[in-house]
């Protein structure tokens, strides 16, 4: 929802303290650079997500983690108590959702798609799905003052082609805030650098000094968001000048449980082009 100043309000809705960062960090990074408002939330609080750590210790880190990127970022990050790899789509989690939905009044709300590798990134798409259309509905969790309008939905990319491959509906550019992105995952050591190296078996190569680090994430992480995919799109997006030459960028795709993207609104809610 903007505001009178057009300011916009964003709200990611991760899995895990890291997913939003991952998949939509850069785009957030250019929402708060032009004065816009962004929420991340954390559907689960992470604490199974560690070859050696587990439970509250764990869960504490990672929102601490969290924490420190959403400073960074320029955006609130909060993590709520639902165990990793457990996250059930329930009434109850179905009605937390409506109520943060309500409570933070966005305009757009980003989220992952219903088909992914991982239970809680299904579950986390199923829920929001679910509270979409709820958030207008007086008498769904009548202590939370309802929405007067549906926010519009739209999902963040991932590479998965069963039922349904990914479509980008918008593409944002980040080559120039791609520095800044790979400091917001920085903040995640337990995950960049503990957990997702050992889980793909190369934690005997992660350095020990920061710029070595960094250096790590982009050689793991950037080919994940390289733009060619989506060239077509980048070039009816920002010209012919400037799309051909777009390294790097996030995809994202309309989804259909919000208010439509069209070519009307599009614009407003992604302010790049």
């Amino acid at each position: 929802m903007a505001d009178k100043e057009s300011k916009i309000r964003v709200l990611f809705i991760g899995a895990h303290p890291d997913d939003n960062d991952i998949r939509g960090g850069g785009t957030a990074l250019l929402y708060t650079r032009l004065g816009h408002q962004v929420k991340f939330i954390s559907v689960t609080n992470g604490d199974a997500g560690h070859q050696s750590m587990a439970g509250a210790t764990l869960a504490r880190r990672r929102a601490e983690e969290a924490r420190k990127a959403g400073g960074y970022g320029g955006f609130e990050y909060i993590t709520l108590d639902n165990h990793d790899g457990e996250l059930e789509p329930t009434l109850e989690n179905r009605k937390k959702i409506i109520r943060l939905i309500r409570e933070f009044k966005p305009g757009l709300v980003i989220t992952h798609r219903p088909n992914d590798y991982h239970p809680d990134h299904r579950y986390t798409s199923t829920l929001v799905q679910d509270a979409m259309y709820m958030v207008t509905v007086p008498n769904i969790c009548p202590d939370t003052p309802f929405l007067e309008y549906n926010p519009v939905l739209v999902y963040l990319q991932d590479n998965f082609t069963k039922p349904q491959p990914f479509q980008a509906s918008v593409v944002v550019a980040i080559d120039e805030i791609l520095p800044q992105k790979l400091k917001l995952l920085d903040f995640h050591v337990s995950q960049v650098y503990e957990w997702l190296p050992y889980n793909y078996g190369y934690l005997d190569k992660v350095p020990t000094d920061r710029e070595g680090r960094l250096a790590l994430l982009k050689e793991f992480w950037a080919p994940r968001w390289v733009a060619e995919p989506f060239r077509d799109l980048l070039i009816q997006e920002y010209g012919t000048e400037k799309g051909k030459d777009i390294q790097y960028a996030e995809a994202f795709e309309a989804g259909e449980h919000g208010a439509s993207l069209t070519p009307d609104n599009i614009h407003q809610l992604f302010p790049f082009f």
